[in-house]
């Protein structure tokens, strides 16, 4: 049977992978998971008080707004005022979606459409490269280095490939899709960066959506900027920013999009027609973490670097040479050299049966993503030391 949009789509290769995760559990071995970035710390205790306080009112059963109540798009407004400097409307200027991934798709069905096309990196997170594609659009992939191979400014290089990309491109592009700090690669960037992609947008009439999903998540002193610091950035740009990561609240589904007024209408036009929005006691104790949480996203990035580092200084204890990231909770490695002929999804399966680890195969974020494998800082340092003598065992090509 032909179905629409989803025939299309490449094999998802992380079923692979948790196929085998969930095998080896089976027969009683202790997987030692940083595969899938799903964050393992707690929310907020004052948000879950105020879900199960609103839940106990039966005036938030009922619908809600699909664009967010009041309240939630003015907390964001005030959050990015706080952190960025940046005015934001709450009226016209922010839209509340069912997280990042939604609102990243539902925004594609509005700004893209048969015969058009989309710049995004490669490798990326799956939805930005499938999104575009979800609309009809052509996708024309940018490379995004890694950024402990090259000498280059990660930033550098990537806006290299974008100017060719854009240059060599039948049917100029109408949307950029990126996220710095990067998924899966880590790459960061300065707010000069930006500057400089919000000036190529305004003279190629582009529009630019940035997924901030790592927006507190910077370590050893880096912050990650917003692009909608950039000046006349809300002429072209949108930004994703979300409570998944900065406030551990991946499954309360909380994210916005900011930024150009006319992008944020049409997408509120659309959610519309689909959705009622977030249960309103999600959307009420969100306002409360984003209000009286506001230590919270440091605390977990503490952790974050904690993790990162423990990581890192254990994979180069035995021979595996990674470099540190500057932000998001991911480590990108390189696959050894003796083992780089497999393929980052046999090299994952195999880290899997010999080890007892689980990772990300690069292969699974695009063709630029083979030849890595991702951890997701979310295990503890314990664990992690538990799973650096695992793969010292495993990797015996490394000496």
């Amino acid at each position: 049977m032909e179905f629409r949009r989803v025939n299309g789509l490449p094999p998802y290769v992380f079923a692979q992978i948790n196929g085998l995760k969930a095998e080896a559990r089976s027969h009683g071995r202790d997987v030692i998971d940083f595969g899938f970035g799903n964050p393992d710390l707690p929310s907020p205790d004052v948000a879950v008080a105020k879900l199960a306080e609103a839940a106990n009112n039966p005036r938030n059963h009922r619908y809600s707004a699909s664009r967010g109540i009041p309240n939630l798009r003015l907390a964001i407004a005030s959050r990015y005022k706080a952190l960025f400097d940046v005015d934001l409307d709450p009226d016209t200027e922010v839209v509340t979606t069912i997280g990042a991934k939604e609102g990243l798709t539902h925004l594609m069905w509005v700004l893209l459409g048969p015969g058009d096309s989309a710049l995004v990196p490669s490798p990326s997170y799956p939805i930005h490269l499938a999104g575009p594609g979800f609309a009809g659009a052509t996708v024309i992939t940018v490379p995004m280095h890694d950024p402990g191979a090259t000498t280059n400014d990660p930033g550098d290089d990537f806006f290299e490939g974008l100017v060719l990309a854009w240059e060599n491109a039948a049917v100029k592009p109408r949307v950029l899709i990126c996220s710095f700090p990067h998924n899966p690669t880590s790459a960061c960037v300065d707010l000069a960066f930006m500057t400089r992609l919000v000036d190529f947008a305004l003279e190629h009439e582009l529009i630019v959506c940035h997924d901030f999903a790592y927006a507190d998540l910077g370590f050893d002193g880096y912050k990650p900027p917003s692009i909608l610091q950039v000046p006349r950035a809300k002429e072209c740009c949108v930004e994703l920013y979300t409570l998944t990561k900065s406030f551990s609240m991946a499954g309360w589904r909380v994210g916005f999009l900011v930024g150009n007024a006319e992008i944020v209408a049409a997408l509120t036009k659309l959610k519309s027609y689909l959705d009622y929005g977030t249960f309103q006691p999600v959307q009420i104790a969100a306002i409360v973490a984003m209000n009286e949480a506001t230590e919270y996203p440091e605390q977990l990035r503490v952790i974050y670097q904690s993790r990162r580092d423990t990581l890192v200084e254990g994979l180069n204890r035995i021979g595996w040479d990674v470099t540190p990231p500057r932000g998001s909770m991911f480590i990108w490695a390189p696959m050894p050299e003796p083992y780089r002929e497999m393929g980052s999804l046999e090299f994952a399966k195999f880290l899997i049966e010999e080890a007892d680890v689980a990772t990300s195969p690069g292969v699974g974020f695009g063709e630029g993503g083979d030849g890595h494998v991702r951890f997701a800082l979310i295990e503890n340092e314990l664990r992690t030391a538990q799973a650096i003598r695992n793969l010292r065992r495993a990797l015996t090509k490394l000496g």
